[in-house]
């Protein structure tokens, strides 16, 4: 099985993740950020990764270093847990309903981190300590630390939490596609480079 551990430790946030890309779903989370902790389980559940995360972060001032750090980590441990990527699909797309709502999620596991972030809130923060802001700093840390071209937009919708919670659903399915392994491919690297 694909899995992997990872800790990171820094005046701001200690964090311990471990993840199985060839899970069920089952998630134990714990950041610290009610909302946070219910979007990583849809990531999780929707995606069949078998996820822990447990982040003590310095909340006392804010969530930013909470949320930017713990997709920093989870990003590395999805990295890590792919291994060299031979036979995955690499890339993977979805497009979720909720409600009112529609969002499109497209990524490659091509190891060029970028983030193209399409999606806009009318309220600051949801929940008592998400600022709607720091959305996208978990997409970017998560992104980079994982080597994911991320390309995330909000197609229309009116709530704010149909909106995030949507964008995290096609995350998990599209992401679900990209790390499944291809039989067909006969476990070759996915690329005419011959490197990822």
């Amino acid at each position: 099985m694909r899995k992997a551990s990872v800790t990171r430790q820094t005046r701001e946030t200690s964090i311990a993740v471990t993840v199985n890309l060839d899970g069920t779903g089952v998630t134990s989370i714990q950041t610290g950020v009610g909302f946070l902790d219910h979007m990583l389980d849809q990531l999780g559940r929707h995606g069949l990764i078998d996820m822990t995360i447990e982040t003590k972060g310095d909340l006392h001032i804010d969530a930013h270093h909470t949320v930017e750090d713990t997709g920093l980590a989870l990003g590395q441990a999805i990295k890590e847990a792919l291994g060299d990527k031979a036979g995955i699909n690499r890339y993977g797309h979805a497009m979720v309903p909720m409600d009112e709502c529609l969002s499109r999620v497209a990524l490659d596991l091509s190891n060029r981190p970028f983030l193209v972030w399409n999606v806009r809130f009318s309220v600051e923060r949801l929940g008592e300590q998400m600022e709607t802001e720091l959305f996208r700093e978990f997409f970017q840390a998560f992104s980079q630390s994982a080597g994911i071209t991320y390309h995330a937009e909000n197609l229309y919708g009116v709530n704010n939490h149909h909106i995030i919670e949507s964008i995290f659903k096609a995350t998990a399915r599209a992401l679900h596609m990209a790390v499944t392994v291809d039989q067909q491919a006969q476990g070759k690297l996915p690329s005419t480079k011959g490197a990822l």
